[in-house]
């Protein structure tokens, strides 16, 4: 192969908590070769710092750490996030059902969010922008859907298929398989002919995490603006605001059977 030119081409990009460095050598006849690997962003480039490029960053710096470090408000205990039903999964599943009511004016029938969503623990103590980032890193956005009953129903057995999600409105006993035991919406039987209202987020209402019954949704509204986050650091104000400490424990939403 005769080569006319030989050029190098690189492509850097951030994947999780990595570099991601694409080189590629191209010749007259096409790309010889593509190579990829991955550079850790860890501690070891904290050791030695480039000087003028801290000099650099600290202004804007500054002016970050003044927003992301400011109390919001206070959380009674530490709440982590686990399966089949966790404190903090409860509180912002009950943030996200209660949305609902500036939008259809009332709070959904259900609340659901996925577990792999909330990135990290709430813990006791001062709770500060930078917290509710770490907590929900993503731009997921409010959907409130309409569901038939039936529907409903498969929207259980997904979750139930998962080992359970965050939920509000609903309790499940399901067993150790992943199948419905028993559920109640409102503390009633889903009515399979019934038009039920679930407060969720945009990720989920397209049918990821296995929650393929959103798809099928009667109607779907998505109000613009309104990102998961910016409902949970509205809820925390408000409570910082009318001097109540944020606070939910497990309350029996998701029961597991062994079988």
């Amino acid at each position: 192969m005769k080569i006319i030119t030989n050029r190098l081409n690189r492509a850097i990009g951030i994947v999780m908590g990595c570099f991601l460095v694409l080189t590629s050598c191209r010749t007259g006849d096409g790309v010889v070769s593509i190579n990829a690997y991955r550079v850790p962003m860890d501690s070891v480039w904290d050791a030695v710092p480039n000087a003028e490029a801290v000099a650099l960053l600290a202004p804007y710096k500054a002016s970050m750490d003044s927003v992301m470090n400011e109390v919001k408000g206070e959380a009674a205990v530490s709440m982590d996030r686990f399966r089949p039903e966790s404190p903090l999964s409860n509180l912002v599943a009950d943030v996200l059902r209660q949305a609902a009511k500036d939008v259809v004016g009332r709070p959904a029938d259900m609340g659901l969010v996925n577990i792999g969503g909330i990135r990290n623990v709430l813990t006791q103590g001062p709770v500060t922008t930078e917290n509710i980032y770490e907590i929900l890193p993503f731009e997921n956005s409010l959907c409130i859907l309409t569901l038939k009953g039936t529907d409903l129903r498969t929207l259980l057995e997904n979750i139930a298929a998962r080992g359970g999600e965050g939920v509000s409105g609903i309790t499940m006993t399901i067993d150790s398989t992943g199948q419905v035991l028993q559920a109640a919406i409102d503390g009633k039987p889903v009515e399979d002919e019934h038009l039920y209202t679930v407060s969720t987020i945009d990720y989920l209402a397209e049918g990821n995490d296995g929650m393929t019954a959103l798809t099928r949704a009667q109607s779907r509204t998505c109000p613009e603006g309104a990102t998961l986050r910016s409902l949970f650091m509205q809820y925390v104000e408000h409570e910082q605001k009318v001097g109540r400490k944020l606070n939910a424990k497990i309350e029996g939403r998701i029961v597991i059977k062994e079988n």
